[in-house]
């Protein structure tokens, strides 16, 4: 029996960005680096999902799950294709998005960067340039100029802590820092420019200038943002692995949390909520990280549903503001470790909240198999899988386990059972 602590309004939701599910997004920096020589990409993202085309087919997968908000990114490289040229057609697309969430009773939650930027900002410094934030202000404006009265909430950036997440952690060989580094440089050269820079191929000797840049991005974001409409909650979304310690490792502990996420926590003081996005549990022992026995996933780290709950209470500690879970998930291409998976998490997060952590929605990542960056399309985290050929949608048991949790939590709330 479920015990019913989360509030009435908790958001049930689905995460998607626009790079990795929309396809042909070829105006965009990771395009370019997809298809430059050589590239860290397993291979390009084409016409990824189709989901530019599917978008209403897909809302329509997210309503019928019983969800009551999809997230989703706002592609800058489509409004802007080159700089100082805005598409009326793609902002009229995204409008309709948002319009078409709020006809089937889905808040949008509104992602203004997730990872990808235009070519043109790529090759003129990226994040780093002394004009990146007022780009991406006027950016923000223009989206909240169209449809910002029609949003639930604003995430400026995404993951902007992940290059540091994924070296302090050594999860990339050295070999793939070696091939990012001649991969932006035969970008810039492919370009006629004198670096390429993208948000989530950061080489490792420039991850202090990118946070720096990042910040100051996103406090130029936010206020573009809330100028037009003060009463939006806006925040940025960090990744956090769940940082446990066993006795002696928590210097250890300590020092990681202190590298990767401190910085965002303590930023998101300013702001209306902290999304966090967690995908596993790190334990730390006085030696370093300790390989914990069990089941693995398929970054083979091992499975803990509660890993969610612990990334959660941290970062509520840290940045006292409510947490959004904005992405949680499992990489796996065995769908019953995802059915069983979520509900555990889903649990776990409902006992936390019962010790007075707010959390104000979560949302699942993701709607369906999408391209995952460097790794392309081998990769699996979606409640749906993709058919490469003809891009049908077909559920997986994950699907309907994540659709029980939300109905049997909701239905309980209009039952009165709080």
């Amino acid at each position: 029996m479920i015990h019913p602590t989360l509030p009435g309004d908790f958001l049930w939701g689905i995460a998607t960005a626009g790079h990795q599910n929309e396809g042909d997004n070829t105006a965009s920096d990771t395009w370019f680096l997809e298809h430059t020589s050589p590239s860290l990409f397993r291979e390009p993202s084409g016409p990824a999902c189709r989901g530019y085309d599917r978008w209403e087919t897909d809302l329509d997968l997210a309503a019928g799950l019983g969800l009551n908000a999809f997230r989703f990114s706002v592609e800058w490289a489509r409004v802007e294709p080159e700089r100082g040229i805005v598409s009326a057609v793609a902002l009229d697309h995204y409008e309709q998005m948002v319009d078409g969430c709020l006809a089937r009773g889905l808040a949008p939650l509104i992602t203004f960067s997730h990872f990808t930027a235009p070519h043109w900002f790529a090759a003129a410094g990226s994040w780093t340039a002394a004009d990146a934030p007022a780009r991406f202000a006027d950016q923000c404006d223009r989206v909240m100029a169209r449809f910002g009265d029609r949003i639930a909430y604003a995430v400026t950036l995404n993951e902007p802590n992940l290059e540091q997440l994924l070296q302090e952690g050594a999860k990339l060989p050295p070999e793939a820092e070696a091939l990012k580094t001649e991969m932006l440089a035969a970008a810039a050269r492919a370009a006629g420019t004198a670096s390429y820079a993208s948000a989530n191929v950061i080489p490792a000797d420039r991850q202090d200038e990118f946070q720096e840049a990042f910040t100051r991005a996103h406090r130029a974001a936010r206020e573009a943002i809330k100028a037009r409409r003060g009463d939006l909650p806006v925040g940025v979304s960090i990744a956090i692995a769940d940082e446990v310690a066993l006795p002696g490792g928590e210097e250890r502990r300590d020092a990681k949390r202190a590298a990767v996420y401190d910085h965002w926590l303590r930023e998101a003081r300013l702001d209306d909520f902290i999304g966090v996005q967690n995908y596993e549990r790190v334990v730390h022992g006085p030696e370093g990280e300790v390989e914990v026995a069990g089941e693995r996933n398929g970054m083979g780290t091992a499975i803990a549903p509660g890993s969610l709950a612990g990334a959660v209470r941290y970062a509520h500690e840290v940045a006292g503001v409510p947490v959004l879970v904005t992405e949680h998930g499992i990489q796996t291409a065995d769908d019953t470790q995802r059915a069983a998976f979520v509900p555990s998490a889903v649990h776990a997060l409902a006992a936390e909240v019962d010790t007075g952590t707010p959390v104000l929605g979560y949302c699942h990542w993701t709607l369906m198999d999408n391209f995952e960056w460097i790794f392309g399309y081998g990769a699996q985290l979606g409640l749906h899988e993709v058919d490469r050929v003809t891009f049908q949608r077909r559920p997986k048991p994950s699907a309907t386990a994540y659709a029980d949790v939300v109905r049997a939590y909701r239905g309980t709330l209009a039952a009165g059972r709080i």
